[in-house]
């Protein structure tokens, strides 16, 4: 088994539900992934950054750091600079908060000095529907001078969130998508 085959049974196992659920964008669904059970687990959260590193390795223009929107991409942005590391290709991590801090320097990124002014970053999520947590990402990123390089989800539910992204001008990878996730 490879490391892509025991992620997607992790997956299965730990995040895949069927039932009615509603969803962060609203909707309702007959299915959902709760992602952060996967991230959360040692193994699933170490194959998850693993593979998304793999990804971002293989980016044409060379990725200087990696982020996400709080709560659901910090385990998965720390799980990429960590295996980035033992893979002695060190990328930093930072974290976008959904609200700018209250506090101190009101930022809405964190650990943005580890970042070169400027640099090519890539956005990750565990599962992505409609696109518009990314979209507002994308945005809070770019309005603090940083290019969006990558754009990457351990699963794609396939419910317009590619396309929401594209229109944007960004391409969704996805490890997986609900299809392939499914697949035997």
């Amino acid at each position: 088994m490879n490391d892509r085959q025991r992620l997607q049974q992790i997956i299965r196992e730990k995040s895949y539900r069927q039932g009615t659920f509603k969803l962060s964008s609203g909707k309702e669904s007959d299915f959902y992934i709760d992602g952060k059970q996967t991230t959360l687990d040692a193994e699933g959260g170490y194959l998850c950054g693993k593979l998304l590193f793999e990804m971002i390795s293989k980016n044409p223009e060379k990725i200087q750091a990696v982020g996400g929107m709080t709560l659901g991409a910090d385990p998965i942005v720390t799980a990429v600079s960590l295996v980035s590391w033992l893979d002695k290709a060190p990328i930093p991590a930072f974290i976008v908060r959904k609200e700018s801090k209250q506090h101190g320097t009101e930022a809405y990124l964190e650990g943005e000095s580890n970042l070169p002014p400027g640099a090519v970053v890539a956005l990750v999520e565990d599962v992505v529907t409609t696109g518009g947590t990314l979209l507002k990402v994308i945005d809070r990123v770019e309005a603090q001078g940083y290019k969006v390089g990558l754009v990457a989800t351990i699963v794609d539910r396939e419910e317009g969130g590619a396309e929401a992204l594209a229109d944007k001008g960004h391409q969704l990878q996805a490890i997986f998508t609900r299809q392939t996730l499914l697949q035997d």
